[in-house]
């Protein structure tokens, strides 16, 4: 790649999760999915499925070229979606064959197929990603992993399942460390069960000021 190249010729990374209202985005799938901090509520997402909640998880997903993923999100969609019919199946038929990219720290190899181990050195391994693929990828669940990218402003996208209910606990998207942006609202849709699907992309830099002031009055 020609280093005087402008940034928006580097891939897009999007990460999309889902969230209750107070933030929270640990174990939203199965009650033993993630219980690290003594974590009890696992799998607070199922009573919340629908037509538009499915139509939009095969949507994000055709839309991506490839998945970026923390250990234990690998971990999990890799023990699930090969086991999965793929020919009746088109979110499985679609990640057991696009190119998967795992951050970890502790794995040796990855054997699902198209994945590939990245360099511990995080922040670089994402950096090249993003230059040598040019396309969208997606982070899904990750929550550790997200930790980084938001602390290194590596996100330029954000897909946010908003679900209607709170638990005061656990592991949060957006954790001391994340860098300061300004976003703009780019679609949103709301699922029969209360489910709000919002887009949001970068919008430069935050402007700060006085609400209420008048500028420019003498």
């Amino acid at each position: 790649m020609n280093e005087d190249q402008p940034d928006d010729t580097n891939g897009s990374l999007v990460v999309g999760t889902f969230l209750t209202l107070d933030g929270v985005m640990q174990a939203p799938g199965t009650p033993e999915e993630d219980r690290n901090g003594g974590f009890d509520h696992g799998g607070w997402m199922a009573q919340y499925g629908d037509e538009t909640t499915g139509e939009y998880v095969d949507r994000q997903f055709a839309e991506a070229e490839a998945l970026l993923l923390g250990r234990k999100t690998y971990e999990i969609f890799a023990s699930y979606w090969p086991q999965i019919d793929a020919e009746n199946n088109f979110l499985a038929s679609k990640l057991n064959s696009m190119p998967k990219y795992v951050v970890s720290r502790t794995l040796d190899d990855v054997e699902w197929n198209n994945s590939t181990l990245l360099s511990t050195d995080v922040v670089t391994a994402v950096e090249d990603l993003k230059k040598e693929r040019r396309d969208t990828i997606l982070v899904q669940g990750s929550a550790n992993l997200i930790q980084t990218l938001l602390a290194y402003d590596l996100v330029d996208e954000f897909r946010l399942w908003i679900f209607p209910l709170v638990l005061g606990e656990g592991k949060r998207l957006f954790g001391n460390g994340t860098v300061p942006a300004n976003l703009e609202l780019t679609a949103a849709e709301t699922s029969s069960t209360g489910v709000q699907i919002l887009q949001y992309d970068r919008a430069g830099e935050i402007e700060y000021g006085t609400v209420g002031s008048d500028e420019g009055a003498a």
